[in-house]
């Protein structure tokens, strides 16, 4: 089995070992990952690379959720943002390798500056700064918002700069403290999701809500 720093009473990784440990057990053995022989082999999975393909497979998409998608944020659009706690945001590296960050905090978070222009605070987390470093050379973006107890989201594609601009940063401070840093979105693709994906799981029903103290937090 591969060794693990020990789960013990101090241990700042203790809570990371723990999930190691789970993982490992689940997997048999190994931190890495399932077994060379439970992943399925390349040579007997059926591959599509052709979006010809594709729409045999789906057909072409519906009129409506074509013309639904719009270039700017219009008033519905900017009702939404200004509801939502929490999104996330897709970016990528320059080698294409993607990445998904989480931003919430009170309902109105992100700031539209105008029908064109969103500005998310960057706040004090991990320091990884992930999206922020792939924004440098990449800068498309692909952000989903969330309203808790709403089934429908809010799709904003487009293009992300990073700002450090204070007089952009200062109104959205919280408790005094400024973010260090803002994303600004260029939008270039708006659009509502139907709400399928949180109905079919129930996303918003209490009673479907992990229990506390059922995951190790």
């Amino acid at each position: 089995m591969a060794a693990f720093r020990p789960v013990l009473p101090g241990n700042p990784d203790a809570h990371c070992a723990f999930l190691r440990l789970e993982i490992a057990a689940l997997f048999g053995h190994s931190s890495r990952g399932p077994p060379s022989d439970a992943r399925p082999k390349e040579a007997s999975v059926d591959i599509i690379e052709d979006i010809a393909d594709i729409r045999e497979i789906y057909g072409e998409p519906m009129e409506r959720t074509v013309k639904k998608q719009l270039p700017r944020l219009e008033k519905h659009s900017r009702a939404f943002i200004a509801l939502s706690p929490f999104l996330v945001i897709a970016s990528s590296d320059p080698s294409g390798r993607c990445d998904a960050s989480p931003k919430g905090d009170a309902p109105g978070f992100v700031k539209v500056i105008d029908d064109e222009t969103l500005l998310i605070p960057d706040r004090l987390g991990n320091n990884r700064v992930d999206t922020i470093g792939n924004l440098l050379s990449r800068p498309g973006v692909g952000l989903i918002f969330f309203v808790p107890g709403v089934n429908e989201t809010l799709r904003v594609n487009g293009k992300a700069r990073v700002t450090t601009d204070p007089a952009l940063l200062e109104p959205l401070a919280v408790n005094g403290k400024v973010p260090r840093s803002g994303i600004l979105i260029t939008a270039e693709e708006v659009y509502f999701h139907c709400g399928k994906a949180l109905i079919r799981s129930d996303l918003w029903n209490p009673e479907k809500h992990l229990p506390k103290g059922q995951w190790p937090s």
